[in-house]
């Protein structure tokens, strides 16, 4: 078969070819209808959108997004023709989960203001949320969820809504789906006024979907004081940024925080499982174990320390706001990250964690 794929998934050609499969490697904001006229598989992540004008004249049958969010692929057109599509969900929880975490240190140590006893509003309780939440509650944090498609499911005692958060929490991350319509939507979940709500919050956290956050809304309670600090990963019109806001946040990233080494191979893995399912091939995935890090051993005297020596996150946000303009290009040529479970970590109080 052939394969049409954005460039930028790791793992992934030498994979398809080991497999038996043609490759086309390209950028995958430039993948165009004529480049998958005659491909049987493309493998996308969120930049490319598979819409009836990019599929409309072509033979792909199956769709891999190596990403958890599938906000860029139609799904009733690929059900209405034919097309079976798979998305990599969870794959890169550990990641992100190491993203919250750093912020939130980072935070806590500039702003003098210990981790322990905040309450924690998650929004969004699937794979990632869910890591989140029992990270948080180990750590000493009262922790608040709120998912409205889980509450209805399982009932509401584990759940609150997200007005209770808004009134309780004092730290806030989201990480929903992207759902425009329907019947919970969560595009701009955090409009005007649930900014005008915030009684206790002091950071925010978006590393889901841009349009989860109404940017102009979050740039004016910044402004106003109403929040007192923010941190983006994920952007309204990304890759083109409001630089007000940009110049804002207390910590902005290029849509990074799911970009670990072993998330990508997750990832990978995930989509290629499933084409395998499609494709008839049965035998082992052709897939690279990760080296050790170098250096492999963290020594510091907190666990908050250890988490910011393995990712301080005010690099990457220093970058971004040097250089806004190349937001894509870092998001592209990011150089992946190591999560905490590749490291030998060891306290000076001599207690050693795996």
């Amino acid at each position: 078969m052939k394969a049409v794929i954005d460039e930028k998934i790791p793992f992934l050609s030498e994979a398809l070819e080991a497999m038996g499969h043609s490759v086309v490697a390209l950028p995958g904001v430039k993948i165009c209808a004529d480049d998958v006229a005659d491909a049987d598989a493309l493998f996308v992540r969120t930049r490319t959108h598979c819409n009836e004008a990019l599929l409309r004249d072509s033979k792909v049958r199956f769709i891999g997004t190596a990403t958890i969010g599938y906000d860029h692929i139609d799904a009733d057109y690929c059900a209405g023709n034919g097309i079976r599509w798979a998305s990599a969900a969870g794959c890169n929880a550990g990641a992100v989960l190491q993203y919250v975490q750093s912020v939130i240190y980072a935070w806590s140590k500039e702003r003098g203001c210990p981790v322990e006893g905040l309450s924690l509003g998650v929004v969004g309780v699937g794979e990632i949320g869910s890591r989140v939440a029992t990270w948080a509650e180990g750590a000493g944090m009262t922790v608040y969820r709120n998912d409205p498609p889980r509450q209805e499911k399982e009932g509401s005692e584990a759940f609150v809504s997200l007005a209770e958060i808004a009134e309780k929490c004092n730290i806030i991350t989201f990480h929903p789906t992207l759902e425009r319509a329907g019947r919970y939507p969560s595009y701009h979940l955090a409009d005007e006024a649930f900014f005008a709500s915030l009684k206790r919050c002091r950071l925010l956290i978006n590393a889901s979907r841009g349009p989860v956050v109404d940017n102009k809304a979050l740039l004016v309670a910044l402004e106003n004081g109403a929040l007192p600090d923010a941190v983006l990963d994920v952007w309204e019109g990304e890759p083109d940024l409001s630089l007000s806001l940009l110049n804002k946040v207390y910590i902005a990233t290029p849509h990074i925080a799911g970009y670990s080494a072993e998330g990508k191979l997750n990832a990978t893995a995930l989509v290629l499982k499933a084409f395998a399912s499609f494709s008839g091939y049965e035998g082992e995935l052709p897939l690279p174990q990760l080296p050790a890090p170098v250096p492999s051993m963290i020594v510091a005297p907190t666990f908050a320390d250890a988490m910011l020596e393995i990712y301080d996150p005010h690099a990457d946000s220093l970058r971004l706001k040097q250089l806004p303009s190349s937001f894509e290009e870092q998001r592209n040529n990011y150089l992946l990250r190591r999560e905490p479970d590749a490291y030998k970590i060891s306290l000076k109080c001599n207690k050693m964690l795996k």
